[in-house]
């Protein structure tokens, strides 16, 4: 089994949840929605002597891209999303606005997540699930018992549905055709909060008992 380093990192305003996982073996790594604080985060990555390959987007909400550009910017990488949340990524700067907030506008994103692609560096090895609900275009990365979810599942709740592109019903049929199919004890690593268990949401989980 490959050995893996992790840190979760709360961001901006909303404390949304940026993780960074690294290959202890090459220290090739990824960073996940980078979306605020991003000198803190550039820091950290520097800490964990993680050589960055992959920024991926678990959506497009704005707490989760609001300074990507910046972050692109020290990184010199391109994001990674997928192609449902295309229109997010173009209307960042309104978004925040909307919030009392500035972005540091359109990052460059290759919209090239799709249900089964891997996401590989080093030794480890991600699978992406679309999982939409909470966004057209929200997605989980799997792998080496983990699942990163974004804003579809968290402890003892849900993502939220009322945003544009939301939906309760496909909310629901994503964490229970997908997620709840992982093993009881996959660790949940959320976009906001503490991190959870499938088992534990599988019976604890009030919106999904």
């Amino acid at each position: 089994m490959p050995e893996i380093a992790w840190r979760r990192i709360p961001v901006g305003p909303l404390a949304m949840n940026s993780y960074i996982f690294s290959c202890k073996a090459t220290g090739a790594g990824m960073i996940i929605d980078p979306g605020d604080d991003v000198e803190h985060l550039w820091q950290s990555v520097q800490d964990m002597n993680c050589q960055l390959s992959h920024i991926i987007l678990t959506h497009g909400h704005f707490d989760h891209i609001l300074q990507l550009k910046k972050f692109q910017e020290l990184s010199g990488l391109k994001a990674k999303a997928h192609a449902g949340d295309q229109h997010l990524f173009a209307n960042v700067d309104d978004m925040a606005a909307m919030f009392g907030l500035h972005s540091s506008g359109p990052a460059e994103v290759e919209f090239t997540l799709a249900e089964g692609r891997k996401i590989e560096f080093g030794e480890l090895s991600f699978e992406i699930l679309h999982t939409p609900g909470h966004s057209p275009g929200s997605v989980s990365l799997i792998g080496h018992g983990f699942a990163i979810v974004g804003d579809v599942l968290f402890r003892d709740s849900v993502g939220r549905t009322d945003l544009p592109g939301g939906s309760f019903e496909i909310l629901t049929q994503s964490i229970r055709s997908k997620l709840f199919t992982l093993p009881d004890e996959t660790i949940v690593l959320s976009g906001h909060g503490e991190q959870t268990t499938v088992g534990y949401e599988k019976r604890y989980n009030p919106f999904l008992r």
